[in-house]
C-alpha cells in the first residue's frame, strides 16, 4: 500500500461510503409510492467515483448492482464534455443504455465540488408499470422489446438544474399508473441528492484529491481480497447444467450451461452451450448476466471485502451473443429476472464440486412475481410483488425459510398493505408442509400465498419456475417439491404453467394460489437425526406419512408425536 494511503482513514472512508449508500437506500424506500419498491424493496443504490466505478453499494438487490458499471460507462461516453452541475440522467433500455429490463429505471446524478466532478449518486428501481402489452410490463409472451413498454436512452431529466417537464409528460402518458411511477422517480431523485450531500461532506473534509487516492486504494484492496478468496479454491474446471422450465402451455426446457474455470486467483464463467435467446421475455442482457455472476461469487468471499468495483476485476464472464444470457436487439427482456436467478444457481451448482461444505443445495429459484391489474371503481391499479423464498440445506443446517434468494434481498409485501390499497384479499400465507427436500439436513419449505380477487376483470400475470425441474439436493439429498400455480384450487381448479404466455383474466371471487418450490436436501435422509424429524412433525413442517416414507421415522398419532422405536429401526434398516 502506498505511503500516501492512511490505512485507518481508508477503513473510515470505506464505512463512510457504505453508510452513504445505505442512507440513499433507506431514503428511497421511505419515500417510494409503489409496493414493489417500498415494500418488496426491488431497487438499488450505489455511490460511484468520477470514472463511474462503484465505491459502495446499498443493502438492497445484489443482482442489480454489478450492472451499474456498464451503465455508467455508457453514460459517460455518450455525454463526454456535456456533464454539468445540476444534471440528472434517466434511462432504462438494455440495448441503447446498458439497462436490464424496461421496468428498471436508472436515475443518476453527477456530483460536483467547486465545479469539478467528484462522483455520482446512482439508483435503479423496478417501476410498477412502464407500458407495453401487459400491466406491470413483465410480459412472458412478448416477442420483441418494442412490445414491452417505454424505452428510454440516457436523457437528461434535469439539465443544469432545469427540469425537463416534457419528459415527465411522455412517461406519464405511456404508463398505466402515472402517479405511482412519477412518485417513485422522485424518490430515486431524493436518494441521489442524499448521496450527493454525503459525498460532498467527505470531499469538504478530506479534499477531492486525497479522497480519490483512497477510492483507488479501496478498489485495489477489494481486488486483493477477492483474489485471496479465489486462490483458496482448488484450480480446476467445474461444469453445471440447469434448466428453466420453459414458456407457455407446453413448455420445452431451456438450457443454461456453465463452465467455471478456477485458475490461481482468477475465475472465468463461460456460458457457451446455453440456449439461444427466445421469443419470450426471459432473455438477459450481458450486463445483467455479469451482475449475477458477480453477486454469486461475492457471496463466497468474507464480509470485510469492500462492495466496490474492485472485487469484480478477477472475474471474467464469457457469454456468446444472441443467447439467453447475452441477448441482442430486439430480444424482449421484461421477465429476465428468472434467468438471473438461474445464473446464480448455476454458479452454486458448479462451486458445490469445489466447496462442498460452503454451498447450499438448490433453492426455490428466486422470487415469484405475480401481477394483478384492473380497475377498482374509477381508478386503475397495478399490483406486483416479489414472493420470497426458501433456500436449500447446507452441510451444517436445514434450509432457511422465509428469506429471499441471495441475489435479490427483497421482501414479500405485508398482507395489510395489499388489502388496504388493492381489491385483493390474501386468503392464505405460510409454509407448505412436506415441500422441503429430504436429507440429513432438510431443504427449506416452500411458501404458499393465496389471493382472492374482489372485483371483476382482473389481469393476472405470473413469473415463476421450478414446476418441472425441481430444486436439486446435494450429496444424496432429495429434491424439493416443485412449484405450482392454481386458479380456484379444489373447485374446478385450473393448473397454470410456470411461465404462462396467454392472458389470464380473473373474475370477482376467484382465487389464485402459488406454492413455491421447496429447497433441496443435503446428505442422505437416512442419516437425519430422528429427533429432528419428530420436531418437524410437531412444528407441522413434515407430516407423519412423509416422515415415514422419506426418513424411515415412524411416529405415533398422538399429541406428543411419540417415536415408535422398533418400527423406525425396521423401516430404516430397509
Amino acid at each position: 500500500m502506498s505511503a500516501r494511503i492512511d490505512p485507518i482513514l481508508l477503513e473510515v472512508l470505506k464505512n463512510g461510503f457504505e453508510t452513504i449508500a445505505d442512507e440513499m437506500a433507506l431514503n428511497l424506500m421511505r419515500t417510494a409510492h409503489s409496493p414493489i419498491v417500498r415494500d418488496s424493496m426491488d431497487y438499488s443504490t450505489a455511490l460511484c467515483d468520477p470514472a463511474g466505478l462503484t465505491i459502495a453499494q446499498g443493502l438492497t438487490t445484489p443482482m442489480h448492482l454489478g450492472s451499474f458499471y456498464d451503465a455508467m460507462r455508457h453514460l459517460i461516453v455518450q455525454y463526454a464534455g456535456r456533464i454539468a452541475p445540476g444534471d440528472v440522467f434517466i434511462a432504462n433500455d438494455p440495448y441503447v443504455a446498458s439497462g436490464q429490463h424496461l421496468p428498471d429505471i436508472y436515475v443518476i446524478k453527477p456530483i460536483f465540488f467547486e465545479g469539478v466532478l467528484c462522483g455520482w449518486g446512482t439508483t435503479i428501481a423496478h417501476h410498477a408499470d412502464v407500458g407495453g402489452i401487459v400491466p406491470g410490463s413483465n410480459s412472458i409472451g412478448a416477442t420483441e422489446i418494442y412490445q414491452e413498454g417505454l424505452r428510454l436512452p440516457f436523457v437528461k431529466w434535469f439539465d443544469g438544474g432545469r427540469e425537463n417537464t416534457m419528459l415527465l409528460d411522455i412517461i406519464a402518458t405511456n404508463v398505466r399508473v402515472p402517479d405511482m411511477v412519477l412518485g417513485d422517480l422522485r424518490a430515486q431523485l431524493a436518494a441521489c441528492t442524499i448521496g450527493e450531500r454525503g459525498l460532498l461532506a467527505l470531499v469538504a473534509r478530506y479534499g477531492a484529491d486525497d479522497l480519490q487516492r483512497h477510492c483507488d486504494a479501496l478498489q485495489d484492496q477489494a481486488e486483493t481480497l477477492a483474489r485471496h478468496a479465489f486462490s483458496a479454491i482448488a484450480d480446476g474446471v467445474y461444469t453445471f447444467v440447469d434448466h428453466i422450465d420453459g414458456l407457455g402451455e407446453n413448455p420445452d426446457p431451456i438450457v443454461l450451461r456453465l463452465t467455471l474455470t478456477v485458475a490461481g486467483s482468477e475465475i472465468t464463467a463461460d456460458w457457451a452451450g446455453t440456449a439461444a435467446q427466445v421469443k419470450g421475455g426471459i432473455n438477459a442482457p450481458l450486463s445483467f448476466c455479469k451482475s449475477n455472476v458477480y453477486a454469486a461469487l461475492r457471496s463466497i468471499m468474507s464480509a470485510d471485502v469492500p462492495n466496490c468495483h474492485g472485487y469484480t476485476r478477477p472475474i471474467h464472464v464469457l457469454a456468446p451473443p444472441s443467447t439467453l444470457v447475452n441477448a441482442t436487439h430486439p430480444a424482449p427482456c421484461g421477465a429476465r429476472g428468472i434467468t438471473g436467478y438461474r445464473i446464480v444457481d448455476c454458479i452454486y451448482g458448479a462451486l458445490a464440486q469445489a466447496l462442498p461444505d460452503r454451498i447450499t443445495a438448490d433453492g426455490t429459484g428466486g422470487s415469484t412475481l405475480p401481477t394483478f391489474a384492473g380497475r377498482n371503481g374509477d381508478a386503475a391499479f397495478v399490483f406486483s410483488e416479489c414472493v420470497m423464498g426458501t433456500w436449500g440445506a447446507t452441510s451444517a443446517h436445514d434450509g432457511q425459510e422465509g428469506v429471499p434468494h441471495m441475489a435479490s434481498n427483497q421482501s414479500n409485501v405485508p398482507i395489510e398493505m395489499i388489502e388496504a390499497d388493492y381489491p385483493i384479499r390474501i386468503e392464505r400465507y405460510g409454509f407448505a408442509p412436506d415441500t422441503g427436500g429430504a436429507g440429513e439436513y432438510r431443504g427449506g419449505l416452500g411458501i404458499l400465498r393465496e389471493y382472492r380477487c374482489l372485483v371483476d376483470d382482473v389481469f393476472l400475470g405470473v413469473r415463476s419456475d421450478k414446476a418441472v425441474h425441481a430444486p436439486h439436493g446435494l450429496f444424496g439429498g432429495g429434491e424439493g417439491q416443485p412449484s405450482s400455480n392454481l386458479i380456484n384450487p379444489g373447485v374446478n381448479e385450473v393448473r397454470l404453467p410456470p411461465l404462462p404466455i396467454l392472458p389470464i383474466t380473473l373474475k370477482k371471487g376467484e382465487v389464485f394460489r402459488h406454492v413455491m418450490a421447496g429447497g433441496g436436501g443435503y446428505g442422505h435422509a437416512i442419516d437425519r437425526d430422528v429427533e429432528s424429524v419428530r420436531n418437524d412433525v410437531l412444528d407441522g413442517k413434515v407430516s407423519r406419512r412423509h416422515a415415514r416414507e422419506a426418513y424411515g421415522v415412524v411416529i405415533a398419532d398422538d399429541a406428543a408425536a411419540t417415536i415408535d422405536v422398533v418400527a423406525t429401526q425396521s423401516a430404516r434398516s430397509r
